[in-house]
């Protein structure tokens, strides 16, 4: 299998604005350059807009307000169902590997749209996807965010990567905070939270003014690091719209390393764990 196709998708830079409260790239905005880098390779490819279906990423170095980046994007999956394109997101000034992503899209191919995809496909060296069981109901989920779908959101009949990550940022938010990690505390403490792993599914479409809502739940709480499962319905229908596993640790602002939650915090944590028997 040739390992040259790769192409470069998206080339930029962070600003000021899309920097979060840990002093780093906000996550909804790295989602935007995927779905920039993602249209850039279908058009290369020569094959219609697809709708995401499933993404699963790993952030490996933190990028800061001002640093310069670009993405290199090659086919990594074809089947009757669309394609799965590999993103590489990497620092220019050092070329250094920030994130790499596994982006699952549904997509109407014509046979030869399929073989011209197919003759494009190149190895995927990644770290690969841990399954984990899940809890099977939702019950001991926290209500973590309820807004309505605006209409620059849909596209394609879903839910944009940025608007349901935004979404799932602030619902991370009102989870930590549920056992202590607040705004406040990590202000007072210097500390944060990063994330080092998205595993993001798309289930049920979306129009404007649909009510959704995302109920969150701890699934891992380690010394430092945590695991959360956030479930996005629409809460006329009942539907899943989307859900995210999110991975990340607690992260110490000066050292910029991962930092030990104080036992008292860590004690409520567990209180909170939601099993997946």
């Amino acid at each position: 299998m040739p390992n040259d196709h790769w192409h470069e998708t998206y080339r930029g830079t962070v600003f000021r604005w899309e920097v979060d409260a840990n002093d780093h790239f906000t996550v909804a905005y790295y989602m935007t350059r995927f779905s920039d880098a993602a249209r850039a390779m279908l058009h290369t490819l020569g094959v219609p807009a697809g709708t995401t279906v499933d993404c699963y990423i790993r952030y490996t170095h933190e990028l800061r307000v001002g640093d310069l980046m670009h993405v290199s994007s090659a086919v990594i999956g074809v089947d009757a169902g669309g394609l799965t394109l590999g993103h590489r997101m990497l620092e220019s000034t050092e070329n250094a590997l920030c994130t790499t992503v596994e982006h699952r899209l549904a997509v109407k191919l014509t046979p030869k749209q399929r073989r011209a995809a197919e003759a494009q496909k190149t190895a995927w060296d990644a770290p690969a996807r841990e399954r984990r069981p899940r809890p099977k109901t939702l019950d001991g989920f926290l209500d973590t965010t309820r807004d309505a779908v605006k209409a620059d959101e849909v596209e394609s009949g879903r839910l944009a990567l940025s608007a349901a990550v935004h979404r799932f940022s602030a619902a991370n938010g009102h989870l930590l905070a549920a056992f202590g990690l607040s705004p406040r505390y990590m202000r007072d403490n210097n500390r944060g939270f990063s994330t080092f792993e998205f595993q993001l599914g798309f289930e049920a479409g979306v129009r404007a003014g649909d009510p959704l809502a995302v109920r969150s739940a701890l699934t891992h709480v380690g010394s430092s690091s945590m695991r959360i499962l956030h479930v996005m319905t629409d809460e006329r229908s009942g539907k899943r719209v989307a859900t995210l596993e999110q991975s990340g640790v607690q992260l110490d602002l000066d050292a910029r390393r991962p930092a030990a939650l104080a036992p008292p915090l860590r004690e409520q944590a567990l209180k909170l764990l939601v099993s997946a028997r």
